[in-house]
């Protein structure tokens, strides 16, 4: 046999677009198949249970065991998820309608998202030699926004909002008793039935 050698020795140069690719576009991107906000709500509009239902004193009940406890729990969020997340947006509303400070720090937001989207029609915002895309500027908008925020005390309502959200979803989907409305037969947990 013959010994063959190749000579491997020199520089790699990566491709100059693959660099200036990276180095700024990499660090403002935003997912661009977003669901459209409108539909989802309509979705969830649309699976809403009755809300006379939801809140008919006579179904609850306290749970007859801990592990019963873990099962209403999921069968409850199961089939009361678009009532829960309104009773979420509902905090929300009273939490912005209390707090007029937080209120016009969403407004200011929102005007200048408003006045972004329509200069960026006439005319592209660049910066740093690169043009920005308008989810972009939205990112800084929001990035800007964020003392402001601070200062409202939006991060203290915010935590109250959700503190307040999972003891009222938790406390409802504990106490009522999920097995006077739905059969046996709609059950989607078979793995947790008691033996």
């Amino acid at each position: 046999m013959v010994d063959v050698a190749v000579d491997v020795t020199g520089e790699m140069d990566t491709p100059s677009t693959f660099a200036e690719k990276t180095k700024f576009s990499s660090f403002l991107q935003f997912p661009t198949q977003i669901t459209d906000p409108k539909e989802w709500i309509h979705q969830q509009r649309q699976n809403v249970r009755p809300w006379l239902v939801f809140i008919q004193t006579s179904n609850f009940k306290a749970p007859p065991s801990i592990p019963r406890l873990g099962k209403r729990i999921m069968r409850n969020i199961e089939y009361f998820q678009a009532n829960y997340l309104f009773v979420f947006l509902g905090l929300v509303v009273y939490c912005l309608i209390t707090s007029p400070l937080i209120l016009f720090a969403l407004a200011g937001t929102f005007y200048a998202g408003y006045r972004l989207n329509k200069r960026h029609t006439e005319k592209k915002l660049v910066l740093f030699g690169k043009e920005l895309t308008l989810a972009q500027q939205y990112g800084l908008v929001a990035l800007c926004s964020m003392p402001v925020y601070y200062l409202v005390g939006a991060h203290g309502v915010m935590f109250w909002v959700i503190g307040a959200s999972m003891v009222v979803i938790t406390l409802h989907a504990s106490f009522y008793n999920i097995d006077a409305l739905v059969l046996k037969a709609e059950d989607a947990y078979p793995l947790l039935e008691e033996v």
